[in-house]
């Protein structure tokens, strides 16, 4: 392409739908026919989503001649989600699939009345040439597709495919007169072909399922003032994409709630799964963000719209998981570049193997031999058997259907590549506030004067209620987190009301706050706010923890004591990595004092390494030195304050991604709960992936030299070789979509 045509004014991006592909290679066959396309500078097309973007200047129509050459059909949506397919399961959806594809329509048709001839030919000799009229008819009617497709990958992609070695096939057992088996390879190809466009077609339907979640529709509360100035509302339907910010939307038990916002009225509980993962529900309640794609439970709840339909997030996952879908992994790209030049080799190989017998060593070109074919069949066998069909659709329906099954589990992976390095990673390295913790203060203990037990973390007691409800009549309405921390115990405890709401309240900065409750004089903070003869006993349990002090006028009544606690999981998410891999090795990098730290990892025994007090700078830092020393490193944190070490690691992982929208664009792998024991399930789902990926390579690669073995002595026939070719691409195809129930 010139440099006038690089800067061409009308030159933009464009993104269309591509039909009728049914494995990787029509994608690059595509590809490689759009980019020889004047006016084109960039194209790729995505067989995963079955999208062709670029950039160009090249307008629609010319596009979609190109790729109506080449035996595909171009589309003007550019949507790569348009919701949930036709049934795609069982045999009646496999039938009705194969009956919506015109060439697998007449191939069954004319399959058919081909094996109802079989038995005639044997009791009835004189149909015989009918017989062949209909090998003849069928040959030309199936066949003439899959010669069209051929010449014209030759002339505009200048690639030699599957259909070229198939017409080939077809063409050469014509000329030796063995027209039963042209009309098998035909057949069984044409076949073949359908059941392997089925079988991408059910691992697409899966994401097409995310956005098939939503509902079309929305019920809005809308206001208007009558002529006589008195303001009414009432309730109409419109389109979830017509939403805006803003909008009150209204959610009736059991419905799917259609948008992101946050509840103004109500409260209910939701179950969050099409997002999360997560498969019990969830209660929310007034000002709690909820999500589209969700499904009400047994509450009525009025939501506030946060966002446009687009930037929703079940949208945002869908098109993560196609961008994920596209990006090809190492494995694939290697498959890529390994059949340029083997397809050319196999047919020169085949042309060796039909011509040099009879050349050099006088062995029979196309007469059979004492019973065996002669050296042309046994090449247009070879050329069959050595397609490499199956190799280069092993991998990415393999990695589409582990990267669908993730999203489904609240896990988005952006790509085959990070999805691999998850698999390989031999470090795991966790921030600690916000990933092993909680992250925010929470109160774990309290002690009253007036209380029997010794111990701060039992609360169960009068005393310890009473202390509480004091504190929190001062502390209500505070945002600082320490407050925050107080009144979420007296709400767990209904007590946040026992006393009124205190008066003359004073903040006192870095040390705690005072009020009046009517004539009492109410204190809670630092021990710098009382006369240090009136100060308790503290606990010396070593943990380095926040001790409130409570004071009832001149009087100390006791503590509460407050610290940032471990996630109720974090132990079971390492163990569970553990169970995965023995040798996994687990280092906390945290910002907080090494005494928080070390307690922190204490608590988690299997933490192999802490490093604290750092600042970012020094987190990522610490995650080149640990890639140095132990190989590929998972950061894990929260995907915003752990930006640096998130970028810089091999691989970032980055927690709580649903409503994060900065988690989900950044991190490499987002777990949309806020839940460690994500990881551990995205773990073992990548190396599963890793680990079938090999399976079906070496599947692959057996079965074609196995009947390379049988084809060069002339034990194989062609249908044989066709059924071997089809049989090995269906069986890997299927093995990969076992990753779509991967557990």
């Amino acid at each position: 392409m010139t440099q006038a045509a690089t800067m061409n004014p009308r030159s933009a991006p464009f993104r269309f739908k591509v039909a009728g592909m049914d494995c990787a290679n029509c994608a690059r066959t595509i590809e490689q026919g759009v980019n020889e396309l004047d006016g084109v500078e960039t194209a790729r097309v995505h067989f995963a989503t079955e999208v062709l973007e670029g950039r160009g200047h090249a307008d629609f129509e010319a596009l979609r001649a190109r790729v109506a050459a080449l035996g595909y059909e171009l589309s003007e949506s550019s949507t790569e989600v348009d919701g949930p397919e036709p049934t795609l399961h069982g045999l009646r959806g496999f039938i009705g699939f194969v009956y919506g594809q015109k060439d697998a329509r007449r191939a069954a048709i004319f399959g058919l009345l081909v094996l109802a001839s079989l038995p005639l030919a044997a009791l009835v000799p004189a149909t015989q040439p009918f017989i062949t009229g209909l090998h003849w008819l069928t040959i030309a009617i199936i066949g003439w597709p899959i010669a069209h497709r051929a010449v014209q990958s030759l002339r505009f992609a200048r690639r030699i495919t599957i259909d070229s070695l198939m017409t080939a096939a077809t063409l050469g057992a014509v000329m030796i007169g063995a027209s039963g088996e042209a009309v098998a390879v035909v057949l069984l190809f044409t076949l073949g072909e359908a059941l392997e466009a089925y079988s991408a077609a059910r691992s697409r339907s899966s994401l097409k399922g995310l956005l098939g979640l939503q509902p079309d529709t929305a019920t809005v509360l809308r206001r208007h003032v009558t002529p006589e100035g008195i303001e009414q509302t009432h309730y109409e339907q419109i389109a979830v994409a017509a939403l805006t910010a803003g909008d009150i939307v209204q959610v009736k038990t059991g419905e799917r709630i259609p948008c992101d916002g946050r509840i103004i009225e109500g409260g209910s509980e939701i179950d969050e799964s099409a997002i999360t993962g997560e498969s019990m529900p969830v209660a929310k309640t007034h000002d709690d963000a909820v999500f589209a794609a969700t499904i009400n439970g047994s509450g009525s709840l009025l939501i506030e719209v946060g966002c446009s339909a687009d930037d929703f997030t079940i949208a945002r996952i869908a098109r993560l998981v196609e961008a994920a879908q596209n990006a090809r992994s190492p494995a694939e790209r290697f498959v890529d570049r390994f059949a340029q030049w083997y397809t050319p080799a196999v047919v020169l190989l085949a042309c060796g193997v039909a011509t040099v017998p009879p050349l050099l060593f006088g062995q029979p070109f196309l007469s059979p031999a004492a019973g065996s074919p002669g050296w042309l069949y046994r090449g247009l066998a070879l050329l069959i058997v050595a397609c490499p069909c199956a190799l280069i659709v092993s991998i990415p329906v393999t990695v589409v259907s582990a990267l669908t099954r993730l999203a489904t589990l609240g896990v988005l992976v952006k790509g085959g590549a990070q999805l691999s390095a998850l698999a390989n990673a031999s470090v795991f390295a966790f921030d600690k506030t916000g990933t092993l913790t909680l992250g925010r203060p929470v109160v774990t203990g309290t002690w009253s004067r007036d209380c029997a037990h010794v111990d701060a973390s039992t609360n169960a007691c009068e005393p310890c209620d009473e202390l509480v409800a004091l504190a929190a009549s001062v502390e209500r309405g505070s945002s600082h987190p320490l407050a925050q921390a107080v009144m979420e115990a007296a709400t767990h405890r209904d007590l946040q009301h026992r006393h009124a709401l205190a008066t003359d309240i004073q903040a006192h900065a870095g040390r705690g706050v005072t009020g009046k409750l009517g004539q009492r004089r109410v204190t809670v903070g630092h021990e710098t706010l009382f006369d240090a003869a009136q100060l308790p006993a503290m606990p010396q349990d070593g943990s380095p923890n926040s001790v409130m002090l409570v004071g009832d006028d001149d009087a100390v009544v006791g503590y509460i004591r407050v610290d940032d606690t471990l996630r109720d999981n974090s132990a079971a998410a390492l163990q569970a990595l553990k169970d995965i891999d023995a040798d996994y090795r687990f280092v906390m990098l945290s910002g907080d004092r090494p005494d928080v730290a070390d307690a922190v990892a204490r608590k988690l025994a299997l933490i192999d390494e802490v490093r604290a007090a750092l600042l970012p700078e020094q987190k990522l830092a610490a995650v080149r030195e640990l890639e140095a020393r132990y190989g590929a490193v998972a950061m894990v944190g929260d995907g915003i304050n752990d930006a640096p070490a998130l970028a810089g690691a091999r691989l970032g992982v980055a927690m709580g991604g649903a409503g994060t929208h900065q988690a989900m664009e950044t991190a490499d792998v987002v777990l949309m709960d806020d839940d460690l024991g994500g990881l551990a399930r995205a773990v073992a789902i990548a190396r599963k992936t890793e680990r079938i990926v090999r399976e079906n390579i070496a599947l692959s690669l057996v079965l074609k030299l196995a009947f390379l073995a049988l084809a060069i002595p002339g034990l194989a026939t062609l249908w044989m070789a066709v059924l071997a070719d089809v049989g090995a691409t269906v069986l890997v195809t299927l093995n990969g979509m076992r990753m779509l129930r991967a557990r």
